[in-house]
């Protein structure tokens, strides 16, 4: 727990755009936010983490965030929708579990089941593939072991119980050493601005979409402290509604500001 993309001379579009979302309960991230006029969203196979998140469910428009204790986030003002998935009833899953747990339902829900592995912040390795097994993390001080406790269980409702034991002892620090620095490389879906510390930050792009003059334009997702409800993160620039574009000298969020070099992604 705890918490670049090419520059052109040619402007997009100088008019104000609305992001469009839709009301109905299940609508998908896909349906719920509509590019910016001439801007068409990049092919993403279906069983691609971006295909994955942008296919979320959103829950009806104009929902507040919720914290785990149900009650409302005290700012409602930073969110352009939020995602139709659990945050549980202790205070774990926050900014970088978030990522964490995006990146384990697309693993888990595409048959990838082996590929569910996170650091803790000790450098201890936990595997979903153990744990399902049957084996447990057994803490000691700052020492990790496996033990045989459990019997096989490979269903979804064990492996939240498993993200939940990695949520308690993981978080941005180790997040931001497990992933790798995204580079010069074009700003894509699943991609993760991230500060590791205490307090430290995480977001995660859900969505990106290629403008008229070939800029990216992307959205952010995150959850945060207390733990809450995953959500979309409100552009306060507005030009291009609730997208982002990598413009100027840092990425600014309601609630949180990163460097440009703060992204990096899954190796």
């Amino acid at each position: 727990m705890h918490c670049i993309g090419m520059r052109a001379s040619v402007s997009l579009l100088p008019i104000a755009f609305a992001t469009v979302l839709m009301g109905q309960q299940g609508s998908t991230l896909e349906a719920g936010f509509t590019p910016p006029p001439g801007s068409v969203r990049m092919p993403a196979p279906a069983s691609s983490f971006a295909h994955y998140l942008r296919n979320l469910r959103l829950l009806p428009a104009g929902a507040p965030v919720l914290l785990h204790d149900g009650s409302r986030k005290p700012r409602q003002d930073a969110h352009a929708a939020v995602i139709d998935l659990s945050v549980g009833r202790r205070d774990l899953q926050q900014c970088a579990d978030a990522v964490i747990r995006l990146r384990a339902e697309h693993l888990f829900a595409t048959g990838r089941q082996s590929e569910i592995a996170f650091d803790f912040t000790n450098g201890f390795r936990a595997e979903w593939d153990r744990w399902r097994a049957g084996d447990r993390i057994v803490v000691n001080s700052n020492r990790c072991s496996w033990e045989r406790m459990a019997k096989v269980d490979s269903s979804h409702a064990e492996l939240l119980r498993f993200l939940d034991r990695v949520f308690t002892y993981a978080g941005t620090l180790s997040l931001s050493r497990e992933l790798k620095a995204a580079g010069d490389a074009p700003i894509a879906a699943g991609d993760v601005f991230i500060q590791g510390g205490s307090p430290g930050h995480a977001m995660i792009v859900v969505d990106q979409v290629r403008a008229p003059d070939g800029r990216n334009l992307f959205l952010l997702a995150q959850s945060f402290m207390p733990a809450q409800q995953i959500h979309i993160v409100r552009n306060p620039d507005g030009r291009f509604g609730d997208w982002y574009t990598a413009e100027g000298d840092r990425l600014v969020t309601p609630e949180w500001n990163f460097a440009w070099s703060d992204r990096k992604r899954w190796p």
